[in-house]
């Protein structure tokens, strides 16, 4: 039986070997459309406050690949990213009460307002590097809670009250939730976002700006427009971080002043780096810390939550100093060369 069947085993692992050097080049559009089958699996698997869950922590992520592309891909440092994310909530918000604009639209209307102001917000921030623009970044962040309290405004923004929202339902007569639907709806818009990031990085701009990251004097000698892509840069950083705001806003049906404060602005960066600097899918492993991390430090000891999410982070940055990102890189490194020394 052995010797029979030992002959039939080299067509197979001939034919599987051929599927896999035809697949090889896809490997990323093979797993891009997993995730999203695990995705739509996950609406029907659990729970509807896990999926509300769920759909925050992505939503974070989102916001998170933004700050990322400013810092990570073109080295300008923000801590002011919750600024944007309350602009974009807001943009939403709005249009959504006073303007009855379907929910879906003020995705790219928030987009827009952010993208504009970002870009200009960079123009004046040009003559800032390093902790100077991270300073001013977060002078940003300490003023948007209180503008958006200014009295002339509240007419518009609801002062401290803030916005009630009603959450959309399923279109199309489809019998499933809330919570499932906006789950899905973020998952469509997060993979546009994502795949659109990518390709930004991969594009000759994207290349432009890792070189302004790595050296502006020789990426200026290369004829490489700084102060073009800088503002550039930070436009599209926060088109990213306002489009995430405004799912923010249609998800939790909510927006308030205080929701968008200094443990915001610092949460982002920490998620960034936790995910690991100059990394699209770590942006996911980044949103996840920011949500989950603070109530497992909680549930822990509600007394002293800050402290355990203090030593939490420690312990995380001491084991991946290079974010999560490179953590799965070092290992999968280690991995290849065991395999190939044996």
């Amino acid at each position: 039986m052995t010797a029979r069947n030992e002959p039939l085993s080299v067509p197979i692992l001939a034919s599987v070997g051929a599927v896999v050097i035809v697949l090889l080049p896809y490997w990323k559009q093979i797993l891009l459309a997993f995730a999203v089958a695990i995705a739509i699996v996950l609406a029907f698997a659990l729970k509807n406050f896990y999926l509300f869950q769920l759909t925050l922590a992505l939503i974070y992520a989102l916001a998170i690949l933004g700050l990322n592309l400013l810092t990570g891909y073109n080295g300008q440092f923000s801590l002011g990213h919750s600024a944007f994310f309350a602009i974009g909530a807001y943009t939403a918000a709005i249009l959504m009460e006073q303007g009855n604009v379907p929910y879906y639209w003020t995705l790219p209307v928030a987009g827009f307002v952010c993208l504009v102001s970002g870009f200009l917000f960079g123009l004046p921030a040009l003559r800032l590097e390093g902790i100077y623009l991270a300073l001013a970044t977060f002078a940003l962040a300490v003023a948007m809670p209180q503008l958006l309290k200014f009295t002339p405004l509240e007419h518009w923004t609801g002062g401290v009250q803030g916005i009630v929202l009603l959450k959309p339902e399923a279109p199309f007569g489809l019998n499933i939730s809330s919570d499932q639907w906006l789950w899905l709806f973020t998952v469509g818009v997060s993979v546009v976002m994502y795949v659109c990031a990518y390709q930004l990085i991969k594009s000759r701009t994207g290349r432009a700006m890792m070189a302004i990251r790595d050296n502006p004097i020789a990426a200026k000698s290369m004829g490489i427009d700084l102060s073009l892509y800088k503002s550039l840069t930070f436009g599209v950083s926060a088109l990213y971080t306002g489009v995430a705001g405004a799912l923010a806003a249609i998800v939790i049906a909510f927006v308030a002043p205080d929701s968008f404060t200094l443990v915001l602005a610092i949460g982002l960066f920490v998620g960034m780096v936790v995910g690991g600097a100059a990394s699209i899918v770590g942006t996911l492993i980044g949103g996840l810390f920011v949500l989950y991390v603070p109530n497992v430090a909680e549930y822990f000891t509600k007394g002293l939550s800050g402290a355990m999410y203090g030593l939490i982070l420690i312990g995380t940055i001491y084991l991946m100093p290079s974010g999560a990102a490179g953590l799965f890189r070092l290992t999968l490194h280690r991995l290849i060369t065991r395999l190939a020394s044996r």
